[in-house]
């Protein structure tokens, strides 16, 4: 994987963006907070907008009354309406028609929510498209690879304005694991995930020093992460509105490395990436022949997915 550096294509980012998101579910929600306290450096202010009664309401009451004791500047949170949605700079979609309860503890959580989700997702898509929206259009919704590329055909954007929020999660799991099994402990330093926020991801123990039946079994373990916290009786929603979310959106908007799914000209993958001036610039990588042939496997399947 050589570096590449993609066109900026419509995109148009201040140094203070005004966000928007749309649903203030379990994750819209956390992921909210995340963006109140962190991201005063990077937006400006943040609208949001859910359609059920009284949920805007009861999250603009609470976020602007969360203060530090120095009085430092937070992005002040304000309620808006959905033809409000693309007056901002960075639109955050994490609307979702079907989300499994916690009795669901098997198969791909993820992908049973494709169909419904990638209609909502192409109202909006449209609505973005009617608007001339020249900002970034980023799904954290699952699937989320699946609906980045249903959400760009639908809006007519430009790739570089469509992102992905699903990796950094998966990452983050990885790190987790790699720090209680020492077998894994190269992740810590030399590990790289890949690909979609679900069960084709593909996790490298190392790129330098690839073993490719240790990285399957990384792979298989934060795949299903998910269901291990069903299991508990508990949706898991905390570390991905954060880790995919919140921290790897302000990353983005700093100018950071971080982990989001890219359109590679065939689909969106997840990869380290970053955003410059000139475009999006994803990391310069050589990669061993078996992992490569997981990452063409894995793209193969997402192309597959209309």
């Amino acid at each position: 994987m050589n570096t590449t550096i993609r066109p900026a294509g419509g995109l148009c980012l201040p140094d203070k963006c005004r966000v928007t998101l749309l649903a203030l579910g379990d994750v819209g929600s956390t992921l909210l907070m995340g963006l109140r306290l962190l991201g005063g450096d990077v937006i400006r202010s943040i609208g949001i907008c859910d359609v059920r009664p009284g949920v805007s309401e009861r999250w603009e009451f609470e976020l602007n009354q969360i203060q530090s004791p120095d009085a430092a500047a937070l992005p002040p949170v304000d309620i808006i309406a959905p033809e409000q949605l693309f007056d901002g700079d960075v639109f955050l979609f994490c609307a979702s028609r079907m989300v499994p309860d916690t009795s669901v503890t098997s198969g791909d959580v993820r992908m049973a929510q494709y169909g419904l989700n990638r209609e909502l997702a192409a109202i909006y898509a449209r609505m973005a498209g009617e608007k001339n929206y020249r900002g970034l259009f980023c799904v954290v919704s699952d699937p989320v690879d699946p609906l980045c590329r249903a959400a760009m055909r639908e809006s007519g954007l430009a790739p570089a304005q469509v992102r992905g929020f699903g990796l950094g999660v998966m990452h983050a799991r990885a790190l987790y694991y790699a720090r209680r099994d020492g077998r894994f402990a190269s992740y810590l330093t030399e590990g790289r995930a890949f690909g979609p926020h679900g069960e084709d991801l593909v996790l490298a123990n190392s790129v330098a020093h690839y073993d490719d039946a240790l990285s399957r079994e990384l792979t298989d373990k934060v795949a299903h992460a998910n269901l291990e916290m069903r299991r508990l009786g508990y949706k898991p929603y905390v570390a991905p509105a954060l880790s995919s979310g919140a921290l790897s959106l302000l990353a983005l908007l700093r100018g950071q490395w971080h982990y989001s799914s890219v359109y590679d000209g065939q689909v969106f993958m997840g990869c380290r990436n970053r955003l410059t001036p000139a475009g999006i610039e994803t990391e310069a990588l050589t990669l061993p022949p078996a992992l490569q042939k997981r990452l063409d496997e894995t793209r193969a399947k997402l192309n597959a997915i209309e």
